[in-house]
């Protein structure tokens, strides 16, 4: 885990040379929020906006090796760069451009994980909005964790407020009841 986040270390110092608003967002952002797990890449949020991404996929194109072909028509087309560290490890660079992920950008805040190596982090709050709009089994677990470990500590109406116009968008008008569930099982057992 020192190497990820040593590599986390280098990838900031790189965004913030360019002046780039960025926060990591999954596995190391769990480390500080959630139930950590087994991570061995790295998951950012870039905020490019929904106009002239394609000098930031050349820029980072330039300083590190894409993981499939045509990554730059790719990363163009899903709006997320897949690229690798020069000793192999995963990079994902999500190109923001919507509302929820300028505030998530903006919301975001350091974390020291150890000496010399503080990492600028989402909130708790849009993690969990993140995950639970992803929707996969592992995500859910970790929606499970953060809310577990925060407890209290969360802002559950900026979370609705910021969930609700992206499941709309996705059509999964599921995800909010099934948040919801989770979080009375949760406190339900906390009581």
């Amino acid at each position: 885990m020192i190497e990820l986040l040593k590599l986390g270390v280098e990838i900031q110092t790189f965004f913030e040379e360019k002046k780039w608003g960025f926060c990591f967002i999954g596995g190391i952002s769990l480390l500080r929020w959630g139930e950590p797990r087994f991570t061995t890449d790295i998951d950012i949020t870039l905020f490019t906006g929904f106009e002239g991404e394609e000098t930031y996929v050349d820029i980072l194109l330039d300083r590190f090796e894409p993981r499939v072909g045509a990554m730059r028509e790719f990363a163009l087309t899903n709006r997320v760069v897949i690229l690798k560290s020069s000793k192999g490890y995963p990079i994902d660079v999500a190109l923001g451009g919507l509302p929820f992920e300028q505030m998530a950008v903006e919301r975001s805040s350091f974390c020291e994980y150890q000496d010399g190596i503080s990492l600028r982090t989402c909130s708790a709050e849009d993690l969990i909005v993140m995950k639970a709009f992803a929707e996969r089994g592992k995500d859910w677990l970790d929606v499970e964790g953060i809310i577990i470990r925060q407890g209290s500590k969360l802002d559950w109406s900026y979370i609705k407020k910021q969930l609700a116009p992206l499941c709309e968008l996705k059509e999964s008008p599921d995800i909010l009841p099934r948040l919801d569930a989770l979080r009375s099982r949760i406190e339900t057992l906390d009581t």
